[in-house]
């Protein structure tokens, strides 16, 4: 039934579990697993930047930023995946807002499900937007809330 799953982590144990659940989905369906990363761009990273000390010169050097970040995501999605067998897994690490990344890249793959925990479905960041709840409501493909609270 499934033959494309995309799961998103960040690294935390709440990420971890949905994880766990997209790997025996996805080795139950024969399927190959997409884990993605998101992360944030340089201009997010500036921002933030310009609103703290920049030091003593006012001039913040950026040139390294891009490749620290991805290499960052990488080694989330390696510390992630490593453990994996007996199934078939491909990383991505994406600049982006987690939701819009694991939307595109499911719509990109042709994904049959997306697997997103259920931090943030409940209280105040239900209000203003989680990842979960807008993963279910924009998603190309079924989508599979883990239960991970």
């Amino acid at each position: 039934m499934f033959a494309n799953i995309v799961v998103g982590t960040d690294g935390s144990e709440s990420a971890d579990t949905a994880v766990a659940v997209a790997v025996e989905l996805a080795r139950q369906h024969g399927a190959v697993l997409h884990v993605v990363n998101a992360y944030k761009g340089v201009s997010a990273v500036a921002g933030a930047l310009e609103m703290s000390a920049v030091g003593a010169a006012g001039v913040v050097d950026l040139s390294m930023r891009p490749t620290a970040l991805a290499e960052a995501s990488r080694m989330t999605l390696e510390r992630v995946t490593s453990h994996i067998a007996d199934v078939v897994v491909k990383t991505h690490a994406i600049v982006g807002a987690p939701a819009d990344v694991m939307i595109e890249l499911a719509t990109e793959i042709e994904a049959d499900l997306i697997v997103v925990g259920s931090k943030g479905m409940r209280g105040a960041r239900r209000m203003i937007g989680s990842v979960p709840n807008s993963v279910a409501h924009n998603a190309p493909c079924h989508v599979l809330v883990a239960k991970t609270t």
